[in-house]
């Protein structure tokens, strides 16, 4: 019987969400202290612990079947793999910075001079797009120090809160990339492993539309019932059911986090009143 080999990286946020991501969808893996290979007990999938930056070529050679990385280390990578499903999780940028007290006045600035990354591939096409002809200082780690150093005038990095280019008196000036979690997939996949990861994507969609939605119960007076109907968006139709109270019903509905606050607003202008919200685990639609 075939089975599912998926690399996720071998330490850090993204193989803790990565794991989480596994047990949301049901899957339960045995893993011991620093065991580079899992198997799960309930699913015909291994797991492969892996140093990040070699997870695209082991998706692209069929070593792996499937990864979870970062998008920015498919940009950068260029390998040949496929994104099936992006997570939602590791949220970053790509940036670039200049230190605080330079004139900027856009990435013409950089025309001439230094740039230290860790990302010479994307950053290089960055700059071909825009005209701008600097040269690439590459850096492993620590790429903030550049500046200080006179190594570069500015740098390319990873950016989430930008507290680290702020110790290092940095400002960020140019986002170059957005960056999440993606699932990736490699084009050497059998029919069977195609359809044990369809499957997969079945509860991955579940765990994630569960975790963008709220469920919201509500009481309303029978005469604002169709206004909130109408407002409420989510599934099929909401379910509602008479309370004890004469001339009032209960509503049951779904209601999307991006939306959650203007449509909680408007229920409650339109008459709603004792809305509880719970949050959802899974949604099969």
């Amino acid at each position: 019987m075939s089975k599912l080999k998926i690399a996720v990286q071998k330490s850090g946020r993204l193989n803790e969400d990565s794991i989480s991501l596994l047990k949301n969808c049901g899957i339960h893996i045995d893993n011991g202290k620093d065991q580079l290979k899992a198997s799960a007990s309930n699913y015909p999938l291994e797991v492969l612990y892996l140093r990040n930056g070699d997870i695209p070529q082991y998706v692209e050679d069929g070593v792996a079947d499937l990864a979870i990385v970062g998008e920015n280390l498919l940009v950068e990578s260029q390998n040949d793999i496929e994104i099936v499903r992006k997570l939602g999780f590791s949220k970053c940028k790509l940036s670039l910075a200049v230190p605080k007290d330079v004139q900027y006045d856009g990435v013409q600035f950089f025309d001439g001079k230094k740039i230290a990354t860790s990302y010479p591939n994307t950053l290089n096409q960055y700059l071909k797009k825009n005209n701008v002809n600097a040269e690439i200082h590459l850096i492993k780690g620590s790429v903030e120090i550049a500046p200080n150093i006179g190594l570069a005038e500015g740098i390319c990095d990873l950016v989430s809160s930008g507290s680290t280019l702020f110790k290092n008196g940095l400002k960020e000036t140019d986002t170059i990339l957005t960056s999440e979690a993606c699932l990736v997939k490699s084009k050497k996949l059998n029919a069977e492993q195609n359809a044990l990861l369809d499957t997969l994507l079945f509860r991955l969609d579940a765990v994630q539309k569960g975790k963008k939605s709220k469920y919201v119960l509500m009481n309303v007076p029978n005469d604002k019932l169709k206004v909130v109907i109408k407002l409420l968006p989510g599934m099929r139709s909401p379910t509602v059911l008479p309370l004890a109270e004469e001339g009032w019903s209960s509503v049951h509905s779904v209601i999307e986090e991006g939306k959650f606050w203007e449509v909680i607003d408007q229920l409650k202008a339109a008459g709603a009143e004792g809305l509880l919200i719970v949050p959802i685990e899974k949604m099969v639609l």
